[in-house]
């Protein structure tokens, strides 16, 4: 097999170590040399002043975690990096040791046979960092607040039979009051927006209980984390604000997209970027992006079309963006509704995310604004289609059809 660089290193990547080997070929004859490393900086710094040493010019490693990434960015711009796959390195017959796994990727690469994953630019590696705390941050908040309703629940407090939202102005009002040990349901119902006044016998029949010390204690926590993490997340986004305040026209135009808001925005930039020209297509976008049918065929049968493992927050988010786009009387609404009639809600999740996904291509490529087909875009074209089949049977029946539209009313 030909041997397309003469001097490259395959890196096996853990936790607290890394194990290199050098693969070298001179005069037809290769020599493979093997060293251990620890992932601290300086001993990150000597393995890449060992690799300069020795001449090695491509280096290939698995993406394993997050514990690439300091070995990436040591290697960076010295050496031309290769990031693979960990499920394509399986899938060609190798061994399992560290060493032995360390050679199997040097060999691999040497002869072509290895395809670098894409890594995005530090500015953008950044961006992900902060849209992705913030979906940790919002999920964090989401299982305080159950908790919190579980406590209301344990001391007899149904204040979310009464009230939507337990933390709005009405809520939170109601919530510090009895976390700050008042217990009197009439005071407690007439802290409430005078907008709920219709609800104020109600209230004050929720608000009826015997909890005592400990619910006090419980609630003071709860509320607290809660408005911790309130902050937090108040912070993520003015970062993801100014880091992105270049791009505020863009972001203005994509808004237009139905079911597509300013924070489904950062996520998509986030995880996809600004630059299209690395995808060769919208196609193979959605196929990155998991968010197109997988393709499992044998003996000519299409055996799931199950879709792939791809990126998880950016599927989430369009997912989210779809569910949206559903509650809306537009043409990606019907589409949901249409798909969601036959296949179900989650299909039609997946399917208008993909048309969300290659809308934003689109939209990136071009700089074109976004075109609203409209509710009626889809039934026209279930007519016409409609009509062609039942001319086509017709005529294959034997018969000359002409087909006249009928005259106005």
């Amino acid at each position: 097999m030909e041997v397309l660089y003469t001097r490259c290193s395959g890196i096996d990547v853990h936790e607290r170590f890394v194990v290199v080997c050098l693969s070298q070929v001179e005069q037809g004859r290769r020599t493979k040399e093997l060293r251990r490393f620890a992932t601290m900086t300086g001993d990150l710094l000597r393995l890449r002043k060992w690799l300069l040493e020795a001449g090695c010019t491509h280096v290939a490693m698995e993406s394993t975690g997050i514990y690439w990434r300091p070995v990436y960015d040591h290697l960076s711009g010295f050496f031309e990096l290769i990031v693979t796959n960990a499920q394509h390195m399986k899938a060609v017959p190798g061994r399992k040791t560290d060493v032995q796994d360390a050679e199997w990727i040097a060999d691999l690469l040497q002869h072509g046979l290895l395809k670098g994953s894409f890594v995005p630019p530090s500015a953008q590696q950044a961006l992900r960092d902060l849209t992705r705390m913030r979906v940790t941050l919002v999920q964090e908040r989401a299982r305080l607040v159950n908790r919190l309703h579980k406590a209301l629940g344990e001391a007899n407090i149904k204040l979310g039979a009464v009230l939507s939202d337990i933390l709005g102005v009405s809520g939170k009002a109601i919530l510090s009051a009895l976390a700050a040990g008042e217990t009197d349901p009439q005071r407690l119902a007439n802290l409430a927006h005078p907008s709920l006044q219709p609800k104020h016998d109600q209230l004050v029949q929720a608000l009826e209980s015997e909890g005592g010390e400990h619910v006090q204690f419980v609630l003071r926590e709860l509320l607290s984390l809660i408005e911790a993490l309130d902050h937090s997340i108040a912070h993520v986004e003015h970062q993801l604000e100014e880091q992105l305040h270049p791009c505020e026209e863009t972001l203005a135009r994509l808004e237009e997209i139905t079911g597509v808001s300013r924070r489904i925005l950062y996520v998509l930039f986030a995880e996809v970027g600004t630059d299209m020209s690395r995808f060769p297509d919208a196609a193979h976008l959605a196929s990155w992006a998991g968010m197109c049918p997988g393709q499992h065929e044998s003996a000519g049968k299409r055996l799931s079309g199950r879709i792939r493992k791809g990126n998880q927050w950016l599927r989430a988010a369009l997912i989210q963006a779809a569910h949206a786009a559903g509650r809306t009387q537009t043409y990606l609404g019907e589409q949901y509704r249409q798909i969601g009639k036959r296949r179900g809600k989650k299909r039609a999740a997946v399917a208008v995310g993909h048309s969300i996904l290659i809308i934003f291509y689109h939209m990136m490529l071009t700089g074109e604004r976004y075109q609203e087909k409209g509710v009626t875009f889809l039934h026209e074209r279930d007519k016409q289609r409609q009509q062609r089949c039942l001319v086509q049977r017709l005529e294959r029946l034997g018969y000359e059809v002409s087909v006249q539209p009928q005259p106005a009313a």
